[in-house]
């Protein structure tokens, strides 16, 4: 079995190599991975100048793109097959509500199931504990996915769609379970900092900080809360039949 690994945290992130120590021994794994940071880059394609790869050891490739170019490099170019699967993470940090349509990790997962491979985006959920980087517990949610693997959970995937798992930030026995979700939605105070440089040029830092989830039942940021591991579908063609069918209304009634 054939897995491409990528993130948006870069190669040397210890979400991902987290991930490959517990699937190297059960799966033929290749990692190509950003080789500096990308988080919060979206679908970006590199087109308008050329993407660089750089053999780190065996098996781990950085590139000097974004991470939907890592994995359509893996699948196009470095591996000699295209993979059984696509595994994006582990992040550092939530992928949850709208954040999904910013993150660099769902879009490497993205991009594997644009070209018909079974994909998965996956996170550790960081919200509520203090930001010591050292003590993220990757190991829950790399088991997770290893047993995901195993049991070969990722060949019952559909055809233009991936899942979204996040997993709290706890030591598995902690976790109360897994629960199948739909989009929540995230809050943030989303300040813009106006600010001068040297020379008096004025420039802006775009930041903020969370606010946090609406939670509804049935939502990721509700399984996250309530220490469930949660796991969301996305269909890649994002269009409902029931919403296709209200706006023909609309338009009729309104002609």
């Amino acid at each position: 079995m054939k897995i491409l690994l990528s993130n948006d945290d870069g190669v040397y992130a210890p979400g991902l190599n987290s991930l490959y120590e517990h699937l190297a021994d059960i799966a033929d794994v290749t990692v190509v991975a950003p080789l500096s940071e990308r988080s919060a880059t979206g679908q970006t394609l590199t087109l308008d100048h050329p993407v660089r790869i750089e053999k780190i050891k065996k098996d781990f490739y950085g590139t000097t793109g974004y991470p939907a170019d890592c994995t359509l490099l893996g699948i196009i170019h470095i591996l000699d097959e295209k993979p059984d699967l696509v595994i994006s993470g582990i992040n550092r940090g939530a992928n949850l509500g709208q954040d999904i349509y910013y993150s660099g990790t769902v879009a490497a997962a993205r991009q594997g199931s644009f070209h018909q491979v079974p994909s998965v985006a996956i996170s550790t959920v960081i919200d509520h504990r203090p930001h010591d980087y050292d003590e993220i517990r990757y190991e829950s949610a790399a088991k997770f996915m290893r047993e995901f693997v195993q049991k070969r959970m990722h060949e019952q995937i559909s055809p233009l769609t991936m899942l979204n798992i996040n997993v709290p930030d706890l030591p598995m026995e902690e976790i109360t379970g897994t629960s199948i979700t739909k989009l929540g939605q995230r809050f943030y105070s989303e300040e813009v900092e106006r600010r001068f440089d040297s020379k008096n040029r004025e420039y802006f830092w775009i930041g903020g900080s969370f606010l946090g989830s609406s939670n509804e039942p049935g939502s990721d940021g509700h399984a996250i809360e309530n220490r469930e591991i949660s796991i969301n579908p996305l269909n890649l063609l994002s269009d409902s039949a029931e919403e296709i069918e209200r706006w023909a209304e609309i338009i009729a009634d309104n002609g």
